[in-house]
């Protein structure tokens, strides 16, 4: 089976209508981390790189990016890599640490979580296979590993972390469901939290029930955001955004599928993809509104400078400075303390240039 999942996934077949997963629970709007900013140091608008498998069976393929004298490499577990429906874990897992952040309230990369609340949260089955897949995620997103070289001052040396540190079942039912779990963040993902590397997230992102509308979705919101430029990329280079296994025609037909039904259904939050030729174009829905924005001008501290330098030792600290208020202009980011943002920016490009 390709990562098309049969165009349907088996939990779909009684709702002919749309392509959508049916609504199981009431949620709430969402944060999700922008772990696809993940591109090697240079531009950032075009190399994301796929971290996330869009197949349901077992992928065991490591995936290598380079770009000069940097490189990253993404490796599976026993288990295969992490997917795209793992993912749902991180989501609600930062989802917890940004509510805590804007309500002021200390956090860690520590969590601990009722099960039941986040297979609700994330439009999941709540029956006993709902419990086990949720364990499986869990093993899968821990045994995922990510590698890079880390060249600071001219000396290289070498990373490797996992998405998460650890899981834990704090407490099971006596059927043997998971009822409460500790979950540790990886510091990548946690510093991700810190330099409020986040966007929004469509509710309804938790019931496109095909791996490559997920992932479409997410490059969309990433390039497109809510503005009302377009994006336009080759078909070949899509593909490889993606991380799809399928053939070039085979990835074309599923594409244009998934823009057949959104033609019919309406399906995909927010954007519209088009296909003319081997370039394929995404832009925002008309329904789509523009998040307010200014530009953010507000000068730093001296200080912030010189702790900057010290986050990130060899970076020319205005390129930085350069690069971070480009970046949030470019998501429309407003920080509540610039200062402190920056500063985060400084250490996790510190901490990880490979994905830079």
């Amino acid at each position: 089976m390709s990562d098309s999942t049969k165009d349907a996934a088996a939990e779909g077949k009684g709702h002919p209508r749309s392509p959508l997963l049916p609504v199981r629970h009431s949620q709430p709007d969402f944060f999700v981390c922008d772990v696809f900013d993940a591109a090697l140091k240079g531009d950032t608008a075009s190399m994301e790189h796929p971290i996330f498998s869009l197949s349901k069976k077992p992928d065991m393929k490591v995936r290598r990016y380079e770009n000069g004298d940097s490189w990253a490499e993404v490796r599976p577990g026993s288990k295969g890599l992490a997917t795209v429906f793992d993912r749902d874990i991180l989501i609600y897992c930062i989802s917890q640490l940004m509510a805590a952040l804007n309500s002021g309230r200390p956090v860690s990369r520590t969590l601990r979580l009722r099960a039941h609340d986040l297979l609700i949260a994330t439009n999941r089955d709540t029956s006993g296979s709902g419990y086990l897949k949720l364990r499986e995620a869990l093993e899968r997103l821990q045994g995922t590993q990510i590698a890079t070289n880390i060249i600071t001052g001219g000396k290289e040396t070498f990373d490797v972390f996992s998405l998460i540190d650890r899981a834990r079942i704090i407490r099971e039912t006596r059927e043997g469901r998971m009822q409460e779990a500790e979950i540790v963040l990886s510091d990548w993902v946690f510093q991700a939290v810190e330099a409020q590397e986040v966007l929004t997230l469509d509710r309804s992102y938790f019931q496109l029930a095909k791996p490559l509308e997920r992932r479409l979705y997410e490059l969309a919101r990433k390039h497109v955001g809510q503005q009302l430029g377009g994006w336009k990329i080759g078909l070949e280079k899509l593909l490889n955004k993606c991380g799809s296994q399928s053939t070039s025609k085979e990835f074309r037909r599923m594409l244009e599928k998934i823009i057949a039904d959104d033609l019919q259904h309406d399906h995909m939050p927010g954007y519209v993809f088009t296909l003319d030729g081997n370039m394929v174009e995404c832009r925002a829905k008309p329904s789509t509104k523009a998040l307010p924005f200014r530009l953010p001008g507000v000068p730093l501290r001296t200080e912030t400078y010189e702790q900057g330098r010290q986050y990130a030792p060899g970076w020319d600290i205005h390129a930085l400075e350069a690069d971070w208020r480009n970046w949030i202009a470019n998501k429309g980011i407003q920080p509540h303390k610039p200062d402190a943002h920056f500063l985060a920016f400084c250490k996790r490009r510190g901490r990880y240039p490979g994905f830079q």
